[in-house]
């Protein structure tokens, strides 16, 4: 049986909000940060840090299902670590890195992975809502995260997962290009077989053209500081680099008027 994967390279970086197989949206539940077994941390920066110093290159650390939220662990290198399953709510991983690490079924709400090193780390089923990962390396990781809310500013995905496996043919991904940034992108398609054979297609390049430029209003009646009775018209002029589709009028913070 052939099955296939669609990939995506950036020229320059991009932010990516990957999608979640049917697999894996049953694990994708309501986070409640103030739980215990959400918020709590059974170990400190110390014990995490003599669990990498003993991990060597055939035994990894393991902190699977460990519970760490909430910690400062900027700068450790969990390279290989396994983090299966851990709590990492509003945990600290700035600079950290994570390279080839297991973050399969982990809680990484609201973490900041800022300029953080996933490169070919294995992130599935991964809950990640509203976590920062601005500057983070995530090239070759394989990714099918919620990242709902997430932050994604100037990080690189050049050959991360842009969804899971497809297994049925027709063989297709939806892209929503508004999680990237505008400017050219590569797309390339990966086939394998039940061999384990694999073929990547040629690379086909798409520039992304969304509109992100916000429109120019202003108030041109009645004027600034003017002494007004009665009823009185309001009037504006905006414009907008594609098209104005509306104009809402507000006194003091509310609506004045529908749009």
């Amino acid at each position: 049986m052939m099955r296939a994967s669609i990939w995506i390279g950036a020229i320059g970086v991009f932010a990516l909000a990957s999608a979640v197989p049917a697999s894996a949206q049953g694990m994708m539940q309501h986070v409640d940060l103030a739980s215990p077994e959400m918020a709590s941390a059974e170990m400190t920066r110390t014990d995490v840090e003599a669990a990498i110093a003993s991990a060597t290159s055939l035994q990894p650390a393991d902190l699977a299902g460990k519970k760490l939220s909430g910690l400062d662990l900027s700068g450790l290198d969990f390279s290989g670590a396994i983090l299966r399953g851990a709590r990492l709510n509003k945990t600290k991983l700035r600079d950290a890195k994570l390279d080839r690490a297991i973050l399969d079924q982990a809680w990484l709400v609201e973490a900041d992975l800022s300029r953080a090193s996933l490169t070919s780390a294995s992130i599935f089923a991964a809950q990640m809502q509203r976590a920062t990962l601005d500057g983070a390396n995530l090239s070759g990781a394989r990714i099918t995260a919620d990242l709902t809310g997430a932050r994604l500013v100037g990080a690189l995905l050049t050959g991360a997962n842009l969804s899971a496996e497809d297994l049925t043919s027709p063989y297709a991904v939806t892209w929503n290009t508004t999680t990237a940034t505008n400017g050219a992108h590569t797309l390339t398609a990966v086939a394998r077989d039940a061999a384990g054979n694999t073929t990547t297609s040629a690379a086909v390049t798409v520039t992304v053209q969304n509109d992100t430029t916000p429109p120019t209003v202003s108030v041109s009646a009645p004027a600034n500081n003017a002494i007004i009775a009665g009823s009185i018209s309001v009037s504006a002029t905006a414009s907008d680099n594609v098209g104005v589709v509306g104009v809402q009028f507000k006194l003091d913070g509310a609506n004045l008027s529908t749009e």
